[in-house]
């Protein structure tokens, strides 16, 4: 499994923030308010990612040689890969906080102090859940083996 990279944040991120304009684009056409996040929306949001973090703390602990327990590798892929997806969901969730604060701040009038709180809020929390989970997934990975092949390299046991 490879590290989730740059890239596939940032298009995350840019789905989000198209995604929360055209959301807020399509409910004022309609002649409907537009879409303010729920407050209890940014605290699961950093919930999530601190449950996230302490899921890997045990992992890192056991590869490290602090905890004396050997690791499930099933529980750490799935801990890896729940890492994997909060990072990107955190990212997405952040975008479309994005796309709905661009919407509201490019209007001739401006937006109420709490509708624009709650949104920045939820931008906030979904850049830490991403941080969140890009760490944990860092905290997943465990040390090259000397021994270990390299690819693309000889194996000295085929030498002829």
């Amino acid at each position: 499994m490879r590290r989730t990279g740059a890239g596939i944040l940032l298009i995350a991120a840019a789905i989000g923030v198209a995604l929360g304009f055209l959301l807020d684009q399509g409910l004022t056409a309609a002649g409907r308010a537009t879409f303010i996040p729920s407050i209890t929306l940014p605290i699961f949001l950093v919930l999530l990612g601190g449950i996230v973090v302490a899921l890997a703390l045990p992992i890192r602990r056991a590869t490290r040689g602090v905890h004396g327990q050997p690791v499930n590798p099933f529980w750490a892929l799935r801990i890896a890969m729940l890492a994997k997806a909060s990072s990107i969901v955190g990212a997405a969730v952040g975008g479309l906080a994005g796309g709905l604060a661009l919407f509201l701040l490019t209007r001739p009038v401006s937006p109420s102090v709490g509708s624009l709180g709650a949104i920045i809020a939820t931008l906030v929390c979904g850049a830490l859940l991403a941080a969140a989970g890009l760490y944990a997934e860092h905290l997943c990975t465990i040390r090259k083996d000397d021994d270990d092949e390299q690819p693309g390299g000889d194996d000295p046991g085929l030498a002829t």
